[in-house]
């Protein structure tokens, strides 16, 4: 494999297994949650990686309970928060970052979103999408049509970076330019390039550098 070097204009982060750890988190959370819920959920599954609360809970919880159970996964999530830090190269990549060409489109809400990137050190952007700013969540394209959007940019004119088969399936019908899978997770899908972390990975000249040391694929 050799070193890339993409022309870009925008960068688009998912949150949770790319930017932050947040799985410890959220196991105690959803554990919790399934415990006075839905006893038979495992969130733990990869099937539910990358899919917002709102629609995980409407999976297994009827409708007359649906609105306190989504409350209390809510709370739950939040209590959890400072459970979160962040993952290899992710303070580097973003504290280096100009404000206003890269963003987060997480599938948390955007106090939990916020909250967890907080708690890793990381910078939020004010261009963050979170589940409530989109009307539907990955695996449909609407978080990353949003954040290029907030940007003032094309999807094609941006990189999406993702760990989660749903969130790599939003970012390739957006129309990204490019989606890069990260960490090992990343490479039970078909993305053409995947990276061990964000550690290495540089923006500059216009341009994302990943050096081959980074890359899985």
């Amino acid at each position: 494999m050799s070193d890339l070097e993409l022309p870009i204009a925008g960068l688009l982060f998912d949150n949770d297994g790319v930017l932050v750890d947040s799985h410890g988190a959220a196991v105690d959370a959803w554990s919790r949650w399934s415990a006075t819920f839905a006893p038979d959920f495992d969130w733990s599954d990869r099937s539910n990686a990358g899919i917002r609360a709102e629609d995980m809970v409407r999976r297994h919880v009827s409708e007359d309970r649906y609105d306190e159970a989504v409350e209390y996964i809510h709370q739950l999530e939040q209590d959890s928060a400072h459970m979160t830090h962040a993952l290899p190269g992710a303070v580097e990549l973003l504290t280096s970052l100009t404000p206003g060409m890269w963003t987060v489109c997480t599938s948390a809400n955007p106090r939990l979103g916020a909250a967890r990137l907080r708690a890793a050190g990381l910078p939020v952007p004010a261009e963050l999408v979170s589940s409530e700013d989109v009307e539907r969540g990955k695996p449909h394209p609407d978080p990353y049509l949003r954040g290029a959007q907030n940007l003032g940019l094309e999807p094609g004119e941006c990189i999406v970076f993702e760990d989660a088969a749903a969130g790599i399936q939003a970012g390739l019908s957006a129309g990204a330019s490019r989606v890069i899978g990260v960490t090992q997770v990343a490479l039970d899908t078909d993305v053409e390039i995947v990276v061990k972390s964000l550690a290495g990975l540089s923006y500059r000249d216009g341009a994302l550098h990943i050096p081959a040391s980074s890359r899985l694929r």
